[in-house]
């Protein structure tokens, strides 16, 4: 009797599932099957809308990513200065005339951003420091939701209300998020076959080379087709009684019907970010080199990588305050359409 039970809510389970999902494996979903609308502002309206909310609210979001700025020089430590120097160095006396005058400088700034994106000046931390930097991402992700569902409900909150009222749901948090680097495992396996791809020439061109691009580019899609639902599990594991896996189920079903028009929309801050970090870096890059060329005694002064260490605080703050936005306005959307 009970195995006739638990078969009953199974396919009544199934039943209301594919009510609500028009698509099906290995089967074209049909345009008239896929009738869930998601009417959002345009990329450029909508990113204003982000940087309008911080902004208004900008001293509680500003202290907060100096608290994880703090937090993360004291117990990870930042960029290594030593690294920063050898390199520019390195590229001064091997650049020769490709990397000469003024359009040279800027080439090496580039190159000298693309490493600090990259990871390439951060030392290798420990297994103490990589948990201490999870902690302090998820404290603060947490911290930016509990802060902006106040603020939009009306309320006046304080950063203190926000650091010791939010870290309740960080276990579930922290369940969502292992989903999370499981999801990101296609693209770990893209970004090994490139490693080993390059040390083995298969890149130098030919069938080969189209292969493994070809195949980098299934494995980084497959990854970003999977997080794109986990993004908004992030903050919906933050209500108040939300279980890990009720969480993962709620924005799995929230995204179905309109996955790519959100993923366009995380690659879209993903975009501006490095545009962002682009735009800030290469001439304080400039400006430190130059500095530096005129006045020797500021040598051992890390400028870069305290720029960078603020850079990715407030980058933090800025994309959890995006993503949570963007959550607000498709659970809007479907509020509207019911």
């Amino acid at each position: 009797m009970n195995i006739k039970k638990s078969f009953i809510t199974i396919k009544k389970k199934f039943t209301s599932y594919s009510k609500h999902n028009p698509h099906r494996s290995f089967r074209r979903t049909l345009a008239r099957d896929d009738v869930r609308s998601l009417k959002l502002p345009g990329y450029f309206a909508f990113t204003a809308y982000v940087w309008k909310t911080v902004w208004n609210n900008r001293k509680i979001f500003i202290s907060l990513a100096l608290v994880y700025a703090v937090l993360t020089a004291l117990l990870v430590g930042i960029a290594s200065q030593d690294t920063y120097s050898t390199l520019r160095e390195t590229l001064n006396t091997t650049g020769g005339d490709f990397l000469s005058g003024s359009w040279g400088e800027i080439g090496k700034a580039s190159l000298l951003f693309l490493t600090a994106m990259t990871g390439g000046l951060s030392q290798s931390l420990s297994d103490v420091q990589q948990i201490y930097t999870g902690l302090i991402t998820l404290l603060t992700w947490l911290t930016s939701i509990w802060l902006l569902r106040n603020i939009l409900a009306g309320h006046k909150v304080k950063l203190r209300d926000g650091l010791y009222s939010s870290g309740s749901p960080i276990l579930s948090t922290f369940i969502v998020a292992l989903l999370l680097l499981v999801q990101l495992l296609p693209l770990a396996l893209a970004l090994i076959g490139y490693v080993a791809a390059s040390a083995t020439g298969l890149l130098a061109g030919g069938v080969e080379a189209m292969l493994f691009w070809f195949s980098a580019g299934l494995l980084s899609v497959l990854s970003l087709y999977w997080m794109t639902s986990t993004f908004f599990a992030l903050v919906i594991v933050t209500l108040p009684g939300m279980y890990p896996f009720q969480a993962i189920k709620t924005a799995g079903d929230l995204v179905i019907g309109r996955r790519i028009k959100i993923l366009l929309r995380l690659l879209w801050m993903m975009a501006s970010i490095v545009i962002t970090w682009a735009i800030i870096v290469i001439p304080m890059i400039l400006l430190d080199a130059w500095l530096k060329s005129i006045w020797p005694a500021i040598s051992w002064l890390p400028t870069i990588p305290i720029i960078l260490l603020a850079l990715g605080a407030l980058t933090i703050v800025w994309a959890s305050s995006y993503i949570y936005l963007l959550y607000r306005k498709v659970v809007a959307n479907d509020s509207e359409s019911d």
